[in-house]
Formats: C-alpha cells, structure tokens, sequence
C-alpha cells in the first residue's frame, strides 16, 4: 500500500521566516506528490520549492497562512495529510514563536503498519507524533504475544529518532503484535495504538539447553539436569527433548531417552562413576542441535579408607605441624575434598582455668606422597587432642588416631579489665584482673604513668607488682595534671598485650577541676576592692565621729554599724546623744509623727 510515513506538521512562523513540511512516502509501485493549500492547487511559482519530500515557504508572509495537504498517489492508491501554517507578525510576549514554549513529551507513534513479510522478520513503519519542540532521539519497540504470556508487553528493540520503518528480527510459531513508544529529552510518549497480529510461521529448535549437569542424590543412581528452553526458544509446539549418556571411555554403545521433563533419573549405577552425557532440543517441525559431551557423576558413598600415622612436631606456643599417612584415591568413594582435621583444646596447663573444648577443623588438600600441614593460631600453654578423617562432598572416613599435644608458654594476652575507679586530689585508685588467657605462669605486673598536656608527655615512671597484687593506690606529684597509664601482665617470655587508660575517664571527674582558690588572680582582686571600700567607710566613721565624742575601741563595729544605719536610712539624731554607762553613745531616732 501507499502511505505517507512522515506527515507535514502544524507549525507557527514569524513573516520573513522559512518553512518546510515534510511529506515522506513509504509504497512499492512509483507514486506521486502533490501539494494543495486550503484545498486548492498550489502555484508554487518561483518562490516555493517543492521536492520527492518536502515543500519549503521562504520569506513567509500574510498570504502564505493556510491549510497545506500533501496526497501521494500511485497505480492503485493514495494517501494524503495535511497541515496549519500560521503567521505572527513579530516575536513578542504576547506572540511567542513556537520554539520560545516549553518542550513536552512527544506524541505516540500512529498508523502502525506491517510490511515484507519473512519467516523470521518483518518490516514495522508507523508516523511519528509531535515532538513538542524537542527532536525524537529513540523509538522503543515492544511486543505482545498471546501463546506463552498474553498481555504482557515486552521490549524488542530500540531505534534511533530518525527512523520510522525498521525490520524486526523474530522468532519462529510466535503471534506477534507490536507497538512503538518515542523518547526526546523530556520523557517517553505514550505508547502507540497495537499493529495487527503478525504470525511467524514454525521451525526445528535452535538453542542448545543450558547447564546440562550429571549428578547422584544417592550411592547408585545419576540425576540428569538442565534449563529447559525459553518459550520464544521453543520453534514450534510438542517440545521435548533426547538425552544420551553412557559409562566414560567405556566403549559402549549410548543409553538415550526422550522426555518432555526436565530431568531425567539413571538407575542403578556404581559409586562415583564417570559417565559422558548430551541433550537435544526437538518439536513438531524437526530436530535442535546436539549439545557437546559433559562429564557426570553418579553418587558418592562414604570412604572405605582412613588417614594412618597421625602425628606432631615442631610444635611451639601458637603452632604445630603435622604428618599423616594418607589413603588411597579409589577408596574415597567420591570427589576428593580434602583431609578434615578435627581439633580442641582439652585444658590449660595453669590449674584452675577453665577452657572451651568446642572443636574446630582445619582443611588440608593435598595428594602427595608424604602429606604434612601447619596447624595454626593455637592458644599457648595448652593441652590440645586432634583426629583426621578424608572427606568427599557428602561423607567422612572414619577418624584416623588421636593425638595428643602441648603447646609452649607465650606472652599473656589482655587483662580482664582495667579502671581507675577512685580519685582525690591527690591520689588515684587503680584496679585491675588478671589476663583472660595467661598463656603461661604469670611473674609480674608493670606500670607505666606520664603526664598528658595535649600532645606534649611527660617524663616515664614505672611501678612493678607481684602477680597476686591486683590494686594500687597513686599518689599524684602534680594534681591538676592528666595522666595516662599503661599496665601489662608478664610472663618469663616478655610483656604481654598492654591495656592503656587515660584519667580523665573517672566516676568522679569533677575532682579534675578543683584547685587552690588563693593562687587565683580574679580571687585577690576581689579581696583587695572589699578592703579597699571597709578603708573608705572607716574613713567616713571617723569623720563623723569628731562631732559627738570619741569610740571606744570595743565598740569599733557597733559604731561602724551605727554609721552605716544613719547613711542609710538618713534621719535626724536628736540634739544631744547620750553615752551609756560603758561608754559608748547611745543613738536616739527621733520619730516623726
């Protein structure tokens, strides 16, 4: 059929400006352009140009605006499509040319049409919507096939905006429909409206099934397994599938079965025997290719042989080494795994400490003659008991001899805990427990203090205690000064792991603040402005006292009292004050009334 894949579009122009609608054909017989504005035939004169597909308006002016129809005709059909051309006068505000808007999503794709059909492809064309002022830059095309999962739309290809009529590659005995979905920089259309229905013909399997593997659940049978075919894979309806498998470099001839599974069970079979295995894909309209030949096993079964002549040497405080006797391959009964060496600490040699006996393994692969391994990361001065056994993937040998050994004393590993739990300003209570792993006879403790003052230390001082001593009490040659304190337990071999403590980490931290209020400048300021204003109120006293007499020097305060009240209060004194017996003045208030 004749169609028109590209359609001229709706455009706006400023006069003076140029215009092109575009008129793309997609037919198979020659055809034909023509161009029609408002229903009319267009003079193009010798302005307008006209080619196989596009019309340009240069120097737009008042009479070009109108309707533009461009209908392809051939030998027995035609298409047409038309377009609005408006002209502004000027770009203003209130006349904004359509490139000054802001960009949207495109349009969907319209008029879906399939085309050249061939057993496995067929050609997809469809007319781009508006691009809303940003260029198409992908078309999405998906499909839908209503055999195997209808109504679920799935991504086929992607193609570049300038396309519009693509060949898809498909696959055999599928009911294909499709449908295209445009992209520009501002987001996706909306997906188009479905092509119609397009039906590839059958054909024999071409995929191989995947991950073909030979295996045994139990001693004497092999599970033959592998990926069935994807449902685009299949070519055709009744897919089953042809398994081979015979005994390896037996000679014999194969064994085969045909399955619509996707397993297949042999049964009975030695233990652990090699067998060479294939798998072809069939269905309705022929056969798949036959896969290459994988190697399986039938099942394992537990090893009739065991590790002999376990033994230990060169053994030290965190490590050992070991010798054994190793078994005979055929007598694994399965894939070699490895030899297992199960192991465990049966106690310490320090009386009293209480150890965990949980066991632990440690794998060794190896087929030498004359195998041997380091056993690693032992605990020191310790008593330990270990086995071996060879394992395959399911099973283990029966456990070959134990083994008894003893490691060397090392360095002791980190105290219990470590607190300065108690300071005055003076003095700092430090209390601590001894290692949780001695890892030998414990002969000392060493202290280790220095001031701290940012990331200035102080001279090093040392303390050393016996190994019962478990609490020390410091006496602080500075008190306002921070300190931090190391201590490590010790062992005839050297220092163990040193536990580290600064002291400002205290229950009662406040202590840290407290110095002598004497020593401190704002504090004799103070003093000196409190003496300075007793003189000067003295001063006031004295003069005030040559009016009436003289104070006795007992009554030095209660005169200075008496100064203070007549500042004060500032009432009268009667014309004559009268002395008391002992001497002093007796002040008489005269009350008003």
């Amino acid at each position: 059929p004749t169609r028109i894949i590209r359609a001229p579009m709706d455009q706006s122009a400023v006069r003076g400006s140029a215009v092109r609608f575009e008129c793309v054909v997609n037919s198979s017989r020659p055809t034909s352009v023509t161009w029609t504005k408002d229903d009319r035939p267009l003079y193009l004169g010798w302005r307008l140009k006209k080619d196989e597909t596009s019309l340009t308006i240069p120097n737009v002016n008042e009479g070009d605006k109108g309707t533009y129809t461009c209908t392809v005709r051939s030998e027995i059909d035609q298409d047409s499509a038309s377009a609005h051309l408006t002209v502004l006068e000027e770009a203003s505000p209130n006349h904004s040319v359509s490139s000054a808007l802001p960009a949207g999503r495109p349009d969907p794709p319209t008029d879906l049409d399939l085309s050249d059909p061939t057993a496995r492809s067929v050609r997809l064309t469809w007319i781009p919507g508006n691009e809303h002022r940003s260029p198409v830059t992908e078309f999405h095309v998906q499909f839908e096939e209503d055999r195997w999962e209808p109504g679920k739309w799935q991504n086929l290809s992607i193609y570049p905006g300038d396309l519009n009529s693509v060949i898809l590659q498909l696959a055999p005995f599928v009911r294909y429909q499709f449908r295209v979905i445009a992209r520009n920089l501002v987001g996706l259309s909306e997906p188009s409206q479905p092509s119609p229905r397009y039906t590839t013909s059958g054909a024999p399997p071409d995929a191989i099934p995947r991950d073909l593997r030979g295996w045994g659940s139990k001693k004497d049978n092999m599970n033959i397994t592998w990926e069935p075919l994807r449902d685009l894979e299949r070519n055709g309806p009744h897919l089953h599938y042809c398994v081979w498998w015979r005994r390896k470099d037996s000679g014999e001839d194969w064994n085969n079965v045909t399955t619509y599974q996707s397993k297949h069970l042999v049964h009975p079979t030695g233990t652990y025997v090699p067998y060479e295995i294939k798998i072809q894909a069939r269905n309705e309209f022929g056969h798949g290719p036959v896969s290459n030949v994988v190697i399986g096993y039938s099942g394992e079964d537990e090893p009739t042989d065991t590790p002999k002549n376990l033994q230990v040497s060169e053994v030290t405080n965190t490590t050992a080494v070991i010798h054994w006797t190793p078994v005979h391959m055929s007598s694994v009964q399965g894939e070699f795994k490895e030899y297992r060496l199960y192991y465990w600490r049966e106690s310490s040699q320090l009386p009293g400490l209480a150890v965990s006996k949980e066991k632990k393994t440690r794998g060794f692969y190896t087929t030498v003659a004359e195998p041997s391994g380091l056993l690693a990361d032992l605990v020191p001065y310790s008593n330990y008991k270990m086995f071996m056994v060879v394992a395959n993937n399911h099973f283990e040998s029966l456990p070959s001899n134990t083994v008894e050994f003893s490691t060397k004393e090392g360095v002791p590993g980190a105290l219990r805990f470590f607190r300065i739990n108690r300071r005055s300003l003076d003095t700092i209570h430090l209390e601590w427990d001894k290692p949780q792993e001695p890892n030998g006879v414990l002969i000392a403790y060493l202290l280790k203090y220095q001031t701290v003052n940012g990331s200035r230390l102080g001279h090093l001082h040392g303390e050393t205690f016996l190994p019962n001593v478990t609490e020390f009490t410091l006496r602080l040659p500075n008190p306002t000064s921070r300190y931090n304190f190391m201590l490590a337990a010790l062992t005839k071999l050297g220092t163990g792991v040193v536990y580290s403590e600064e002291s400002p980490h205290f229950s009662n931290e406040a202590y840290i603040n407290q110095v002598d209020i004497a020593t401190q400048g704002w504090f004799i300021g103070l003093m000196c402005a409190i003496a300075l204003i007793i003189l000067i109120l003295l001063i006031v006293c004295f003069i005030k006292r040559s009016r009436g007499g003289k104070y006795p020097g007992g009554v030095f305060l209660t005169a200075l009292t008496h100064c203070l009240v007549r500042d004060k209060k500032d009432l009268p004194l009667d014309s004559v004050d009268q002395k008391d017996p002992d001497g002093s003045f007796d002040y008489q208030f005269q009350r008003s009334l």
